[in-house]
């Protein structure tokens, strides 16, 4: 028979449990500043708006990223050096200017208010683009074709690009990590329906690739720059509008500082107390007690990296707890969220290889479509960047087989909530991305020995699948991986970091390119990659590329194998917001 003390604290876990589903208690308001409704926010009601203006960035960015250098050779006049270093620098600055985005989004702006604000920087980046390819007065000449371009083009376009660039720094890592956040953790259904948003994500991505590189490039390329300008414009002032419409409905988090600061107060701490003894169990050490003003959720004490658990030794001082400040005493939750980080570093570089093949998909394999028969019919040609639609279509059939398919069927055989886990479906798109390069490869040799006239264009059809399918899974784990295992308070620089994968993969393929190319011409007297591509070694390279692979591979599951992932205690403590919640307009 059950005492009255047992009766109460089951009535009491009861209406604790009818509160949480009418209520999200995951430190995110409205857009009021209150506790949000469970029942009228979040989740795909709100994800939806979000996953639309995605598809207008991609949209945006591949119809002017595989035209670029064409648009350099032919309307500005550059040589073809010329024209690939100034891709390279504008690729590059893409590539970065998300860690920038990730930590003001996290740190000040928010991540509701910096997808806005870089909307804006971005619609105004294609607004100018498309006025330097209508007006007659900004136009490159005033006839179709010109041996030298206005200056004033020159410049109007490169501002416009460059500001296409910092818009894409501030909306890729606040954007994806802002739709996950419609999705409570603590939720059980919403944090199933969590593991298929970063799928439906990708989608939409691929879905405005596809676009981008066969209606935008079909239009450049037939109709004229300024009307694909006009499209890709319109389109992005239509979402921008979308994505407002949404605001209602979305859950917003506060901004905390910057998250760096803790992380640097942990080392501190752990140097100042490099001295001192382990303690013999991890309740010893200093955690935030009821009462602490503390924002997100509580860590779970780990093994792993244990010079770093000093930092929360209390010392015997008294009132020590009172007395200690943060750059000498941490909480086990502040400890935790840098083994975090200092944990993904290994992940980071071994994805590396991977991002290196993809790499090829937009390089290589699209000059090898150049080489080859691209008719249909007898007068349809196929744009040599359409192509690269193959890859988005196998990441969208992947995804969607993954989602539907696969992972319901594993949860029964696994017992895993996602079916598998994050790191192994990123293993299974590193053997994809194996079996890419090494079809390549096969293809490649191939098409050398193919002289008395060219292939058809779909021989390189299954390399560009297979990739894709290589992205449904180690692309989108990846996404998954960097926003779910970095600390809470700095999502958006987690998938910063996941961006930064793909944009060091880049400079480090030119690296090797590099390296390669002065090995062989040394070592043979000829180069691996000659003036064409008939001239040049291609299946080398690519087999190359493969044995990086697989020796990184090797690496990656013994690094799987150990990794520990993060452990989120199951009741949290602390006030993490007052009655209303965060001031409304510090969260928005």
């Amino acid at each position: 028979m059950k005492t009255n003390n047992q009766l109460e604290k089951m009535k009491r876990d009861q209406l604790s449990e009818e509160d949480d589903q009418i209520w999200v208690y995951d430190s995110s308001v409205d857009h009021k500043g209150n506790l949000p409704l469970r029942a009228s926010t979040g989740v795909w009601k709100s994800s939806l708006f979000i996953i639309a203006i995605e598809f207008s960035e991609r949209l945006s960015y591949f119809g002017i990223a595989t035209s670029l250098v064409i648009y350099l050779t032919r309307v500005i006049h550059e040589d073809l050096k010329t024209a690939a270093r100034n891709v390279n620098y504008w690729t590059g600055v893409t590539t970065l200017m998300p860690l920038l985005g990730g930590f003001l989004a996290d740190a000040y702006l928010g991540r509701f208010s910096t997808v806005l604000i870089s909307t804006v920087i971005y619609l105004l980046g294609l607004s100018l683009l498309t006025m330097s390819t209508l007006v007659p007065s900004l136009k490159p000449c005033d006839g179709e074709t010109c041996q030298e371009p206005r200056k004033v083009h020159e410049i109007l376009f490169f501002t416009a690009i460059y500001l296409i660039s910092i818009g894409t720094g501030g909306h890729k890592p606040s954007l994806e990590s802002f739709g996950a956040d419609q999705f409570d953790d603590d939720h059980p259904e919403e944090r199933k329906q969590k593991m298929s948003f970063f799928n439906w994500w990708n989608s939409g991505l691929c879905a405005g690739v596809i676009f981008g590189v066969t209606l935008i490039v079909y239009v450049q390329e037939h109709v004229g720059w300024g009307m694909g300008g006009v499209i890709l414009t319109s389109v992005m002032a239509i979402s921008l509008a979308i994505f407002l419409l949404g605001r209602p409905v979305y859950r917003y988090r506060a901004p905390s500082g910057s998250p760096l600061t803790p992380l640097l107060q942990v080392i501190v701490a752990a140097f100042r107390k490099r001295k001192l003894d382990y303690p013999s169990h991890s309740s010893q050490l200093h955690e935030v007690q009821s009462g602490d003003k503390f924002q997100g959720r509580l860590l779970s004490h780990t093994k792993n990296l244990r010079f770093l658990d000093k930092a929360a030794i209390v010392e015997e001082r008294g009132n020590s707890k009172e007395k200690e400040g943060a750059w000498r005493l941490a909480t086990v939750t502040r400890v935790e969220e840098l083994k975090l980080v200092l944990n993904m570093i290994p992940i980071w570089i071994t994805s590396l290889p991977f991002s290196i093949c993809v790499a090829q998909a937009s390089t290589f394999f699209i000059k090898q479509c150049g080489t080859l028969d691209r008719k249909i019919g007898n007068t349809f040609v196929i744009p040599v960047s359409s192509m690269y639609c193959l890859a988005a279509a196998g990441m969208i059939i992947s995804v969607a087989i993954y989602d539907k398919l696969l992972v319901p069927l594993l949860r029964k055989t696994t017992g895993n909530e996602r079916g598998i886990s994050i790191l192994q479906r990123i293993g299974i798109g590193m053997v994809f991305s194996f079996t890419t390069m090494v079809v390549s490869a096969l293809v490649e040799r191939k098409r050398l020995s193919h002289t008395t006239h060219p292939m058809s264009v779909f021989w390189l059809a299954p390399q560009f699948f297979i990739i894709g399918i290589g992205d449904g899974f180690a692309l989108v784990g990846l996404q998954e991986y960097f926003y779910d295992q970095v600390p809470d308070s700095m999502r958006s620089l987690g998938i910063a970091f996941y961006l930064s994968v793909n944009g060091a993969a880049n400079f480090l393929s030119s690296f090797i390119i590099t390296i390669v190319d002065r090995i062989t011409k040394k070592s043979s007297g000829k180069s691996w990659f000659g003036d064409d591509l008939n001239s040049s070694r291609l299946d080398n390279f690519y087999w190359l590329i493969a044995g990086i692979v697989a020796v990184d591979l090797c690496v990656y599951v013994f690094l799987a194998h150990r990794y520990t992932y993060k452990s989120v205690q199951k009741t949290a403590v602390g006030d993490c917001y007052d009655d209303k919640g965060p001031n409304a307009d510090s969260a928005v």
